[in-house]
């Protein structure tokens, strides 16, 4: 059986589906909650500079980087990292996306267990990530065309990739809770320093929804990948 051409492959349709959607729904809650500013008229670096300084990260700086929704904390430096659009719009888009971020890096002050597991986790899952498709494809070439010395190799290897692709799966679940909860503590901050009001409140909500789907359909897709190779698995006994 060959990858893409087996009859599991209709197990990833519906998960194919909910990522496109999930994708759809963060363009359009962009596009919608960045045409309308806060009535604050705070901007994005603003609102991360805030939360970090409240909640005692005033060592902390605040970079510029290129592209589009391309923000990130990155807690092995100790840095946030803000688009330029996002850093100097004051949008309810901006002020949300900065303010999980800051979320990220109360995270890490804090010790959050679930993001160090994940950042535990990520030399292994650099290293997996890359590794386990090239088996499980070798294995499977290996299982259709070999005989039986070859596809018992074939099988070795396609185990050998299921076991490391099992490694990438778990980065993704731990990946939700952490996302979850950066946005639930920005909401918080963004209410408490009054950088949002109650009726933005709700388009902020809107956006951080959009962004968390993305995680979920992210794991969707790595779990239906999963099942379908330890059914083939299954199927070459």
């Amino acid at each position: 059986m060959f990858y893409g051409l087996d009859p599991t492959f209709i197990l990833l349709i519906p998960a194919i589906i909910f990522t496109i959607y999930a994708q759809s729904k963060v363009k359009s809650a962009y596009a919608k909650y960045s045409r309308i500013q806060v009535r604050s008229g705070i901007t994005g670096g603003e609102t991360a500079r805030r939360i970090l300084d409240s909640n005692g990260m005033q060592h902390v700086p605040i970079e510029i980087v290129d592209g589009q929704l391309t923000d990130n904390y990155d807690p092995t430096r100790d840095v946030m990292h803000l688009s330029r659009e996002v850093c100097n719009g004051n949008s309810i888009a901006s002020v949300s996306i900065a303010a999980h971020e800051s979320g990220h890096a109360i995270q890490d002050a804090r010790d959050y267990g679930f993001l160090k597991f994940r950042i535990a986790m990520v030399p292994a899952v650099n290293l997996v990530s890359g590794a386990s498709w090239p088996l499980i494809m070798i294995g499977l070439i290996m299982v259709a065309l070999g005989g039986v010395q070859i596809a018992g190799i074939g099988n070795l290897l396609l185990s050998i990739g299921i076991i490391m692709f099992c490694v990438v799966v778990l980065f993704h679940t731990v990946t939700l809770p952490v996302e979850f909860n950066a946005s639930k503590r920005a909401l918080v901050q963004l209410q408490e320093l009054g950088i949002v009001d109650d009726e933005e409140v709700m388009g902020a909500k809107s956006v951080l929804s959009a962004a968390a789907m993305t995680y979920v359909a992210a794991l969707a897709v790595s779990v239906m990948n999963l099942i379908r190779m330890i059914l083939i698995r299954g199927s070459n006994n």
